[in-house]
């Protein structure tokens, strides 16, 4: 199957790699394989003897149970390790849909969490997030309920959300599971910012713990900042449609990365070090962009993320976020993301929080706006 040209990876592809100063990264802060290593008492000489053969498709058992020792209600039999999240959205999409479903996919959204599902030939209803005056969003649990028809086949939710680093509340959680289970309906949920919780905020429940009939995604990428890793994975209650999936995942990549999962494993064992190193990033970076949009007030309107390392700003002036974004990174060498690489319109842009860079990334930004 052929799919959509993914724009948002075009326009990384024109400028990621040669822009000096990224302000729109949705990860967080990397660190060398030294570092994670260092984390783990014996880790550099084991891994220097790991074993470089196949690995098993489901993924690395100690690895599996490690991402299952994350959930509340799952064991290793309810995971799967994919190669980066990516793969996730494929095999559930590939497995479950075909021509002539229709699926709900809150909006806006990682491009491929609906346009898979358009390729294929579904009808997509975009559940929009809304923000007020304040850039403050919100979600109409209304919208939903009205939406479903008979032949609905799955809901698609990212929380934290990926742009705007909106959290659906755990009752409204609770209510879209109701809803799905009224409707057996299949819940995909997007969760690569779980537990980068910031300031605070209480940590969110996972969906394949709440509802037998969901299938969570998670990431190293994201929430713990090892994006080079590629690997991922999909949890869920219901071992039949994993084993769908995996039979799926023998036309993709078969097994994953030995190295990668190796690696994995220890930042799991040290998870709590690393979110509480990233969660420190973006709580400093969040103080930063607070003083820097109340230094340009008549610009930009914000309202922080309630986890994850993303937020998604408006551009409160004439000119469009993509005009904006183009001639600030061609000019100035600052990457930030307009909402036309998001088909959200042209007045918000996405703004990453998770480096350490970012104060240095917000000089260059702020003499762009100086001579312009």
């Amino acid at each position: 199957m052929k799919y959509t040209q993914f724009d948002l990876e075009v326009f990384f592809a024109k400028y990621e790699f040669s822009a000096p100063y990224l302000l729109c990264s949705s990860d967080c802060e990397a660190m060398s394989i030294g570092e994670l290593l260092s984390l783990d008492d014996g880790a550099i000489e084991d891994f220097h003897n790991h074993w470089l053969g196949y690995t098993e498709a489901p993924g690395d058992p100690e690895l599996r149970q490690l991402v299952a020792s994350r959930y509340n209600k799952l064991s290793d039999k309810n995971i799967i390790i994919l190669s980066g999240a990516q793969e996730g959205i494929q095999l559930f999409s590939q497995t479950l849909l075909q021509p002539d479903d229709h699926v709900i996919v809150m909006f806006p959204a990682y491009q491929s969490l609906y346009q898979m599902a358009t390729d294929i030939g579904c009808e997509v209803t975009h559940w929009r997030l809304a923000d007020n005056e304040e850039n403050v969003w919100s979600l109409d649990l209304d919208f939903l309920r009205d939406n479903i028809r008979e032949n609905t086949r799955a809901v698609f939710i990212n929380t934290p959300h990926n742009p705007t680093g909106f959290v659906v509340p755990d009752a409204m959680l609770e209510e879209i599971v109701t809803i799905c289970r009224d409707h057996n309906l299949y819940l995909f949920s997007d969760e690569v910012y779980r537990e980068l919780e910031v300031n605070d905020a209480p940590k969110a429940i996972s969906a394949a713990d709440k509802y037998e009939k969901a299938i969570a995604l998670g990431v190293m990428s994201k929430a713990y900042g090892l994006a080079g890793l590629r690997i991922g994975w999909v949890a869920s209650q219901d071992t039949d449609l994993l084993q769908e999936l995996l039979n799926q995942k023998f036309y993709t990549t078969i097994c994953n990365s030995a190295p990668s999962e190796f690696l994995a494993k220890v930042a799991l064992k040290n998870a709590d070090t690393l979110l509480d190193r990233n969660r420190t990033i973006i709580e400093s970076n969040i103080t930063s962009i607070n003083q820097f949009i109340t230094d340009y007030p008549n610009l930009f309107r914000w309202s922080p993320p309630q986890a994850g390392s993303i937020a998604f700003p408006r551009l409160v002036t004439e000119t469009s976020s993509e005009e904006f974004c183009i001639n600030l990174v061609e000019s100035h060498g600052v990457l930030l993301a307009p909402s036309t690489m998001f088909d959200f319109g042209t007045h918000h842009f996405r703004l990453g929080l998770g480096r350490k860079n970012l104060p240095e990334c917000l000089e260059h930004l702020a003499d762009f706006i100086e001579q312009t």
